[in-house]
């Protein structure tokens, strides 16, 4: 189990400026902790616009605060972007991100191939590359929680203690998933992902997570990730209701439940996750 924190980040210095110095990054995962995906918190200036084009990689977006303007500079569609809005682009995908007057944006983006950690944006709004593309879609594209729930892909699991809102699935093609979730308070669940590796996001809320391994019980909220493997059984036990983001790799396919002993079914091969410490 791995757990890092952005307080304990930023009291290490490790936020990178980003679009030219219009946004920072706190990168929570990178290429290094080997599952096949970064994740980082992107904090983008009130009233600027950031062009963008991720010729390199993929990468997914969830609104965590913020309104603004999604747009394709090659067609010139827009879409707005508001809490709980996940954003997906690649490389064919020259972007716009224009944030309101007077309120700043904080994004969770996730990417593959993930990032080393230190990138910062070139003349085009691009990353170096760092890995193999995946597939992806054709075109970016722009998924809310009303288009996720219309698709079937808002699931109850973990036994009536969680709901999933399944943003992304296998069939994006992205190499992860990415789901919402809401944990209800005084939850508590027996998880162990033997077939996946999960990073976690607490947005709001507070929960408590114990490696049956270690014994160990640690207190986590806002701005804490923790990921888990095939080694590490564990449980989580809500104080107060919980909301975070949740990444899987291999991705689930979007219907995947708990099964008893806290898993879900195989979906492809599995990452080799960190090295031991």
């Amino acid at each position: 189990m791995l757990i890092r924190t952005m307080t304990e980040l930023e009291s290490q210095g490790r936020v990178i400026a980003i679009s030219h110095g219009k946004s920072s990054a706190i990168r929570l995962l990178t290429k290094s902790d080997g599952v096949g995906f970064s994740v980082s918190e992107a904090r983008a200036s009130a009233g600027e616009s950031s062009d963008l084009w991720y010729k390199n990689h993929w990468e997914a977006n969830y609104i965590r605060s913020g309104r603004g303007v999604l747009e394709d500079r090659g067609t010139g569609e827009q879409w707005p972007l508001a809490p709980g809005v996940v954003y997906c682009v690649g490389p064919a995908d020259r972007h716009r991100v224009t944030r309101n007057a007077g309120e700043g944006m904080r994004i969770i983006s996730v990417f593959n191939p993930p990032l080393l950690g230190e990138e910062t944006h070139d003349e085009d709004g691009a990353y170096p590359p760092t890995g193999e593309i995946p597939s992806g879609q054709p075109r970016m594209f722009v998924k809310t929680v009303e288009d996720v729930r219309k698709a079937g892909r808002e699931l109850v699991v973990a036994g009536g203690a969680a709901v999933s809102t399944r943003y992304l699935t296998a069939a994006d093609n992205l190499g992860f998933s990415l789901h919402g979730v809401r944990l209800r308070a005084g939850a508590s669940a027996e998880l162990w992902y033997k077939h996946h590796f999960e990073a976690n996001l607490i947005l709001d809320g507070a929960l408590d997570v114990t490696d049956h391994a270690s014994g160990d019980t640690h207190r986590l909220g806002p701005g804490a990730l923790y990921l888990v493997g095939p080694a590490d059984r564990h449980r989580i036990e809500t104080h107060r209701g919980v909301h975070l983001i949740s990444v899987f790799n291999p991705p689930l396919t979007g219907s995947e439940s708990h099964d008893e002993d806290g898993a879900y079914p195989p979906t492809g091969p599995i990452p080799p996750g960190p090295a031991p410490t």
